[in-house]
């Protein structure tokens, strides 16, 4: 029910306008409005806080429609799914109440999560973000990059040191939109994914309260990578979303073009680009559901999400660029939706943990 919800709402009010929201640089926000009610923004949340609570599975099966119609949307989707998850793990009652209610329900539009820095992208514990007590008050300086939905987030989950060097002394706090001190940075001019806003932030000895630490002080580190494990699921979804679309429309131009007097499809070369990338299509879902059933049983998933990120990203990479050649020169202009596929797949090897640390993460599980 869920993936056949998210597959009606995509075919209808995404696909046709993700063009549109790609010139004007942003998200309708009553189609982020229609997604918090549909339930796509808290697919793993529980019902008592308003989420759907249809498991992992589910979600990777939503976000496979979302992006098939919209890459942009459905980043907006993945990064609000998982800030409600992680506050709703770790939060206190108060926190969830406020936060992961308002993240599903859409009263706080989106969420965002804020990790890297400048200098800290793969490499957490290189942070110089700080967070200091002032009596029951927490002031918090420094600046994160690559902030997924900025511009609208109603919260943002930001992590600071707080103690000593490495990740041993970073926390995590929630920090609500319009704090005093948070300032939101300029739009990136972003090759792919331009529908979704990514910026700086700056925090300003920005002022919370004692109480928006989410988890334990010292545990921010714990928290980050369980966090990013989920993401990779919906990563590695996302990418095999934006394939298949890349997919159909390459099989949909191979029946339609003629040369030689017959369809293109009907030569060897094209068919094998199509074999192959139908193939591989098949193997990413399959690798993204397994992790996303080994979460939603409780079991260890963390090698597995890796295993489907890396794939799923790679593999989505050269399908939109197969599908882009089967167009040929009409590939390369904007008049075709390939030319924007390959664009937004890009950058699936470089978030939520790039193609190289996904490796890492799967080779130390393996020789462990």
């Amino acid at each position: 029910m869920v993936r056949d919800t998210a597959r009606a709402f995509s075919e209808k009010t995404l696909a046709p306008n993700a063009a549109r929201f790609e010139r004007e640089e942003k998200i309708p926000r009553e189609v982020l409005a229609e997604l918090a009610r549909l339930g796509l923004m808290s697919v793993n949340i529980p019902a008592r806080y308003e989420g759907a609570e249809a498991g992992a599975v589910a979600y990777a099966l939503a976000m496979f429609e979302i992006a098939r119609g919209c890459a942009s949307t459905a980043v907006t989707m993945a990064v609000t799914n998982m800030v409600g998850e992680v506050i709703e793990k770790f939060g206190t009652d108060a926190q969830r109440d406020r936060f992961v209610k308002g993240l599903a329900t859409g009263e706080l539009v989106a969420g965002a999560f804020a990790l890297s820095e400048p200098e800290a992208g793969s490499d957490p514990g290189a942070m110089r973000t700080t967070a200091e007590r002032k009596g029951d008050r927490w002031v918090i300086s420094g600046t994160k990059a690559w902030i997924s939905n900025a511009e609208f987030a109603g919260v943002f989950v930001v992590w600071a040191r707080t103690g000593g060097a490495g990740t041993a002394g970073i926390s995590t706090f929630l920090v609500p939109a319009g704090t005093p001190g948070l300032v939101v940075g300029k739009h990136e001019d972003k090759m792919g994914l331009r529908g979704s806003c990514t910026c700086a932030l700056t925090l300003d000895g920005c002022e919370i309260p004692e109480d928006a630490l989410l988890g334990e002080l010292g545990g921010g580190f714990k928290i980050a990578m369980m966090a990013l494990d989920g993401g990779r699921i919906g990563i590695g979804a996302q990418a095999s979303g934006i394939a298949t679309a890349a997919l159909e429309a390459g099989v949909a131009y191979a029946r339609d073009r003629k040369q030689f007097g017959k369809s293109i499809g009907e030569f060897q070369a094209i068919q094998w680009m199509i074999a192959d990338s139908r193939t591989e299509l098949d193997a990413a879902k399959l690798l993204v559901l397994r992790a996303a059933q080994l979460k939603q049983a409780g079991a260890f998933f963390s090698r597995e999400a890796a295993m489907a990120k890396v794939f799923a990203t790679e593999k989505a990479g050269l399908i939109c660029d197969r599908m882009l050649q089967v167009h040929g020169g009409y590939g390369y202009t904007k008049d075709f939706a390939v030319e924007r596929h390959v664009r937004d797949v890009r950058v699936t090897r470089i978030y939520e943990g790039t193609s190289e640390i996904q490796r890492t993460v799967i080779a130390r599980n393996v020789l462990r």
